[in-house]
C-alpha cells in the first residue's frame, strides 16, 4: 500500500494548488462533539496503537489495521491507513479528534488548511493541521519546553476517498529549546486508550458515511 501511494502521484507535474483555511460548520461541530461525547474514537485508538507496535516488531500482517512508520529529513511519523470498516465520516472525525487530543498534551493549533492538487484523472486533497507547543519554560534550564517538537496531522484523500492520516513530529534543534521527547512517546500519549466496547462499536454505522 505504501509503495502504491508513493507511485500514485509520480506521473505528471501537478497543477499548482493553493492552501486555504478550513473550519467546521456549526452543524459539523455539533455532530463532532456528539461523536466525541459518545467515545466513538475508542474503536480506533487502541487498534491503531497495537498495529503500530506489531509493525515495529516485525509482526504486522495483511489483516487488521495497516500502518507505516516514517522517518525522513529529521522528521518522524506514521501513516494510519484508512480501512473500509471505519467509514469516511468516522475517519474525518478521528482526524479531528487526534488534533484535539494533541491540544490536551500542551499544544495549540497554529493552522488548519486544505488544498487539492490534480494530476491526470486524480485529485489529491490534503487536510493539514499544524500544532506548536504552548510557550512554557523548563524549570531546570529556563529553556522553552518544546515537548515533542512541531507536530502535523494530515488527512489525505484521492478522488474523495480517504487514504490515510499522517502524524509527524519535527524537533526544533535551535538553542533555547529543551530536547524533544521521542515520537514513540507522542504516539503513546495520542493513541494509548482502553479498547473499544460493544457500545462504542454499535455507534460506527451512525457516523460511517457523513461527517
Amino acid at each position: 500500500m505504501f509503495h502504491f501511494i508513493q507511485k500514485l502521484f509520480q506521473s505528471k507535474a501537478a497543477v499548482p494548488a493553493a492552501w486555504h483555511a478550513v473550519t467546521l460548520t456549526p452543524a459539523q461541530a455539533r455532530r463532532h462533539a456528539r461523536w466525541v461525547g459518545q467515545h466513538v474514537f475508542l474503536n480506533w485508538l487502541e487498534p491503531y496503537f497495537k498495529a503500530y507496535h506489531l509493525h515495529k516488531g516485525g509482526a504486522g500482517g495483511r489483516r487488521g489495521f495497516q500502518v507505516q512508520p516514517l522517518r525522513e529529513n529529521g522528521r518522524e511519523g506514521v501513516l494510519l491507513f484508512y480501512d473500509a470498516s471505519i467509514g469516511p465520516g468516522n475517519f474525518r472525525h478521528f482526524y479531528e479528534h487526534l488534533g484535539e487530543r494533541l491540544v490536551g498534551l500542551g499544544y495549540h493549533r497554529a493552522c488548519a488548511d486544505q488544498c487539492t492538487q490534480r494530476k491526470d484523472h486524480l485529485a489529491e486533497t490534503t487536510l493539514k493541521q499544524l500544532f506548536k507547543p504552548n510557550p512554557t519554560d523548563c524549570p531546570d534550564t529556563g529553556d522553552c519546553n518544546q515537548r515533542f517538537g512541531l507536530v502535523t496531522i494530515d488527512l489525505v484523500a484521492v478522488n474523495g476517498e480517504p487514504l490515510f492520516i499522517r502524524v509527524a513530529s519535527n524537533a526544533v534543534r535551535q538553542p533555547g529549546f529543551t530536547p524533544a521527547a521521542s515520537f514513540e512517546e507522542l504516539l503513546r500519549d495520542l493513541l494509548a486508550a482502553p479498547p473499544p466496547t460493544p457500545e462504542t462499536a454499535a455507534l460506527i454505522p451512525e457516523y460511517y458515511q457523513r461527517f
